[in-house]
């Protein structure tokens, strides 16, 4: 016997399947949805171990105000540090420790092979600078003390390093009076070359995402148990989502919350075939990618203006600000074109001058044939920010998603993406 919720939705299907498919269309009834997760539970994808600090600890997007306020004066040192600077050295090039301060910054005889950054500025001379050992140990300390819209980690209130470890850094510092030099153009940020992704990201042979193509249009056709296929209601896939995909993130009224289309995928199949193809499965990747490539040539067009769809954006826009985890970054701090690294993909909060839009799903790692969601993507970068994630059906993941799909609107889908 089937149970009571889906004999509803059979029953909400087979009253669908009876109509033509222009007249379904006219009548524009809302789609049937399964509640419950969309994502396997307990949700856990990245592991914390090995890192010094506990990000249950710190901020999530759900969660914006768990980490440590801000110090609002400076630490007052008992007089001048007598700090290591051999082992200062060697802290800040510690890549375990979110990174190292050569992610940002050019340090000398520190960065020389180590592909330092420039999101900060070059300190390979602040040691000539005249600084204060209080000034220097209270900006590493918690650089928010002096400037509140740093993008630099709070190290020793988030507990990267601890005070001594701090006072070694600082003293380190004292010893940089001499510019940079570097072997080669890449290892000087100023001449490294961004990267550039020239190519066919619908050729297979290039772009192994695209076998979830086929497997999408399988899966379409296939039969559950129940008897019923995407295709007993659709008919046509390629007439039938044309353009589906470029107004996707939607709204979903009955569930007060976005869906994007991995999430609809789950909720829609989970309700009418019976088929439980989890967030983050291969089954809901084929379909997210095949649904999407359908629509390839069409343009971005996300409502942001019917009611729901509005707050939705504005709270996803919002989150774009939201600092998060133990590295205290937020989506801006990386992705916007003002603040982030010259180095740096912008994708996928600034909008591209031209090309592509919304490349998700997309390969990330050419290692791989499966692709990565945007979901996966803001997991992703959760992580590297070292923060708890989410999971897939995150209500803020939703938001994140709509407004940021929103950004591309007017450009065109091409699907599915490249990058690694």
């Amino acid at each position: 016997m089937m149970k009571p919720a889906f004999s509803i939705a059979l029953g909400a299907l087979l009253a669908l399947a009876i109509v033509p498919t222009s007249a379904v269309a006219q009548t524009k009834r809302p789609a049937a949805l399964a509640s419950g997760d969309a994502a396997p539970t307990p949700w856990k994808r990245y592991t914390t171990a090995g890192r010094r600090a506990t990000p249950a600890a710190f901020n999530t997007l759900a969660n914006p105000h768990a980490s440590p306020a801000a110090p609002k004066e400076p630490r007052k040192l008992d007089g001048p540090l007598a700090g290591d600077a051999e082992n200062g050295a060697k802290l800040v090039a510690d890549r375990t420790r979110g990174g190292s301060c050569l992610a940002c910054h050019i340090m000398g005889q520190a960065g020389n092979a180590d592909l330092p950054g420039n999101v900060g500025p070059d300190l390979s001379e602040i040691g000539n600078a005249g600084r204060e050992d209080e000034w220097l140990w209270n900006y590493v300390n918690d650089a928010r003390v002096y400037n509140p819209a740093t993008i630099m980690p709070p190290w020793g209130t988030h507990q990267l390093f601890n005070a001594t470890e701090i006072g070694d850094i600082v003293a380190f510092l004292k010893t940089l009076k001499s510019p940079a030099t570097f072997k080669t153009e890449v290892d000087n940020p100023a001449k490294r070359h961004a990267p550039v992704e020239n190519r066919d990201n619908l050729d297979s042979t290039t772009n192994p995402a695209m076998w979830a193509v086929d497997k999408g249009e399988e899966l379409y056709k296939k039969r559950e148990a129940s008897g019923f296929a995407c295709a007993t209601c659709h008919g046509d896939a390629a007439t039938r989502f044309k353009t589906w995909a470029g107004r996707h993130a939607e709204m979903g009224a009955a569930l007060d919350k976005v869906l994007g289309i991995e999430e609809f995928v789950f909720r829609h199949t989970k309700a009418t075939t019976a088929a439980a193809w989890l967030m983050q499965s291969d089954e809901n990747l084929a379909m997210a990618v095949y649904l999407r490539n359908l629509a390839n040539g069409q343009e971005m067009q996300v409502d942001v203006a019917s009611p729901g769809a509005k707050e939705a954006f504005e709270r996803g826009r919002a989150l774009t600000e939201v600092k998060v985890g133990t590295l205290n970054f937020s989506c801006r701090d990386c992705h916007d074109p003002q603040r982030r690294w010259p180095q740096m993909d912008p994708r996928p909060v600034a909008r591209r001058a031209e090309g592509p839009a919304r490349p998700f799903p997309d390969l990330a790692h050419q290692a791989s044939t499966r692709s990565g969601t945007f979901a996966g993507a803001s997991s992703g970068a959760t992580s590297r920010s070292w923060a708890n994630e989410l999971p897939p059906d995150a209500k803020e993941y939703g938001d994140l998603e709509l407004y940021l799909a929103s950004v591309n609107n007017g450009l065109k889908l091409s699907v599915p993406g490249i990058r690694h």
